[in-house]
């Protein structure tokens, strides 16, 4: 992969990691329309750690703020609010975690299918549409109970269908508990850490013990454009939601899932 490419699908992937469109139906585009190959094991490992430190930087404070609670809570042996939130945002990781682990090949090997991915664009965007209408936007992140962190973390595992959008199904899903849409989006990005940083792990693992041959330049070059891109993203979408809502991107999803239905229908005739 030249750094052209590298920075091509680094830039889609950061842009799209955090927003609620779907980051796995946008990076069908580069092979469908250019014929590029996949990116490849050290790739994904350099993309997936500059999300991360994007979304770390962006929450810091909140970050700085449930560690410190974690510990105040193991000096003083008293639960406070902030220990709470960080001991629900890893039991509301765990649905996704068990699901991968359970269903992880059978969904590389079924659910991959350009129409799964054209029919969960198009399904999971209306949905998100639907929940923004319809949501009393009411409650903030203080509001967040055990019950409504694991609805959320289930409603998290259903994003392991590819085209469905991690951030997409988790905001829908605390919308429709009534959350506003600043701490639905807040929550979800929170989410994201520990599920970003296990993928990592994982993939970094896989190639330490493989014999795959690192291209540093390529992976320094799609490390920092992710970076770059992903954090802006969150920037700016935290913006607009604020303003307009969720309905520009229920928009481009439904776009988005007409146009791969349209590149799909000359594969099956």
């Amino acid at each position: 992969m030249d750094w052209i490419q590298a920075s091509i699908i680094a830039l889609i992937q950061g842009i799209t990691e955090f927003l609620p469109i779907s980051s796995s139906a946008h990076l069908l585009f580069p092979s469908l329309l250019l014929g590029w190959p996949d990116q490849g094991l050290t790739f994904d490992v350099a993309v997936h750690l500059g999300s991360l430190l994007a979304v770390v930087i962006y929450l810091r404070s909140d970050l700085f703020t449930l560690v410190l609670g974690l510990w105040q809570w193991q000096q003083e042996r008293r639960l406070n609010p902030q220990a709470t939130m960080a001991l629900m945002l890893i039991v509301a990781t765990l649905p996704a975690v068990f699901f991968g682990l359970v269903f992880k090949g059978w969904i590389e090997v079924n659910a991959r299918a350009l129409w799964v991915v054209a029919v969960t664009t198009l399904m999971f965007g209306l949905l998100l549409g639907w929940a923004d209408w319809r949501s009393r936007k009411e409650h903030h992140m203080a509001a967040m109970s055990w019950r409504h962190a694991i609805c959320i973390g289930v409603a998290q595992a259903m994003a392991l269908l590819p085209g469905t959008s991690r951030s997409g199904i988790t905001m829908t899903a605390a919308l429709m508990l009534g959350y506003t849409r600043e701490a639905a989006a807040r929550f979800s990005f929170l989410m994201s850490i520990p599920i970003i940083l296990a993928a990592a792990s994982l993939m970094s693992l896989e190639l330490v013990t493989s014999s795959t041959v690192i291209e540093w330049g390529p992976m320094l070059i799609a490390f920092v454009v992710s970076v770059l891109s992903a954090w802006m993203c969150i920037v700016l979408f935290m913006q607009v939601i604020s303003r307009i809502g969720m309905w520009p991107f229920v928009a481009y999803r439904v776009v988005l899932g007409v146009g791969l239905c349209w590149l799909i229908l000359p594969r099956l005739g």
